[in-house]
């Protein structure tokens, strides 16, 4: 009997398939084929998860790269990143030049911008709804935010964002050979921004890695856009999704919404928290490469296998979370995996924590009457992309 294929069709966006249900009790790591018809493990429950993701012996690279099994066509998480002999040290290095960027001063002041530029949007979208009684709200908030906040963080020109965005999209389709030449666009783009960050450096993610290459000239271009390339898809892509699936989560839990609305401030922690732990976006997970054998849960994983550690399934494990199918910002668990766990723990968590909590928030305030316009099977839904979400929102009030 042949492995199951990857991805599993979903009911909805905010629904995962049913055979999780059945995976995480009765086959926690199973076998199954990636869609680029590879063989890997998949693993569902809570526990095994997030071990695994602190676990040493398996990592991102793997002892024999033209020998790994691939995940998917696209030219982000496709196959085995780095060196397995330096990826240890090469992550420590990468972990201290990005915690700069991500200091409490600099959050701070990009969570100004981050509230006005909501500001701005949310200004926006009620005056085309003085003329449109329907707006989009992921072309007017949910898209373009993330863009013009990752790209401040990076130091990418405003005049840029339209080509970077368009090549953060191509990078991520499932279409294989453009997502490969969008991935080299990017490359050459990056090494001619930082050229000029080498002559006029600015307060940004990107002078930070040029003044590093400085001290080490072993810092190449290539792990730079590497670093780029997972700056823009941790802190850019899945923030996207997750205001699409919050707003969706909110609009269809009516109770939470109003109860958001009457107490913005008191309740948007929680609120952001559950979008994070419930919120699906994607039907795959995090790759893993074993660099040993290891035993999880009865099955022996042999050095070089492919894991696929389900994030989604694993959020929604009855044994971690009490009525782990429903949206309940008010739950007692907080443990979720939505940021990841261990070494390699979201380094960027808190931006999308500020923006996420600044967009429900001001739209709470604000337009409180807020609804779907659409029915949820309605809804336009990205089905080619690695990260999955909306193509569009449409709203009403």
């Amino acid at each position: 009997m042949s492995a199951p294929a990857l991805p599993f069709a979903r009911p909805n966006v905010l629904d995962i398939a049913p055979i999780y249900e059945v995976l995480r009790r009765e086959a926690p790591v199973a076998a199954v084929t990636t869609p680029a018809g590879d063989p890997a493990w998949l693993v569902t429950r809570f526990g095994e998860v997030r071990d695994l993701l602190g676990d040493p012996r398996f990592g991102r690279s793997h002892p024999e790269p033209e020998r790994a099994a691939r995940i998917s066509t696209a030219a982000v998480q496709d196959g085995p990143t780095g060196s397995y002999e330096t990826e240890k040290e090469d992550h420590t290095r990468m972990r201290r030049l990005l915690t700069p960027a991500f200091s409490a001063r600099r959050m701070r002041a990009l969570g100004e911008n981050v509230q006005e530029l909501v500001d701005g949007y949310v200004d926006a979208l009620e005056r085309e709804h003085g003329t449109n009684p329907v707006v989009d709200l992921h072309a007017g908030l949910g898209f373009p935010l993330p863009v013009a906040v990752i790209c401040t963080l990076l130091g990418v020109p405003e005049g840029d964002r339209d080509h970077f965005r368009s090549l953060s999209d191509r990078m991520a389709s499932y279409t294989g050979a453009d997502a490969h030449e969008a991935r080299t666009e990017f490359g050459r783009y990056m090494a001619g921004l930082a050229e000029r960050k080498r002559v006029q450096p600015g307060e940004d993610v990107l002078s930070d890695l040029v003044a590093a290459q400085e001290d080490d000239p072993s810092f190449g271009y290539a792990e730079m856009t590497r670093l780029a390339v997972g700056l823009l898809f941790a802190g850019h892509e899945t923030t996207v999704n997750r205001i699409g699936l919050g707003t969706v989560f909110l609009m269809t839990n009516r109770d939470q919404w109003d109860a958001l609305c009457a107490d913005p401030a008191g309740r948007i922690d929680a609120t952001v928290e559950e979008m994070m732990r419930l919120g699906a976006p994607g039907d795959l997970g995090l790759l893993r490469y074993a660099h040993e054998d290891v035993d999880v849960a009865g099955v022996t994983i042999h050095r070089g296998d492919a894991v696929i550690l389900s994030i989604n399934a694993a959020n929604r494990d009855p044994e971690t979370f009490a009525e782990a199918e429903s949206f309940e910002p008010g739950r007692a668990e907080r443990a979720h995996l939505g940021f990841g766990h261990g070494a390699h723990f979201c380094i960027g968590a808190s931006l999308a924590r500020v923006e996420l909590r600044a967009v429900f928030e001001t739209l709470a305030r604000r337009i409180p009457g807020m609804t779907l316009a659409v029915g949820l099977d309605e809804l336009d839904v990205r089905t080619e992309h690695l990260t999955g979400g909306v193509r569009s929102l449409p709203i009403t009030w």
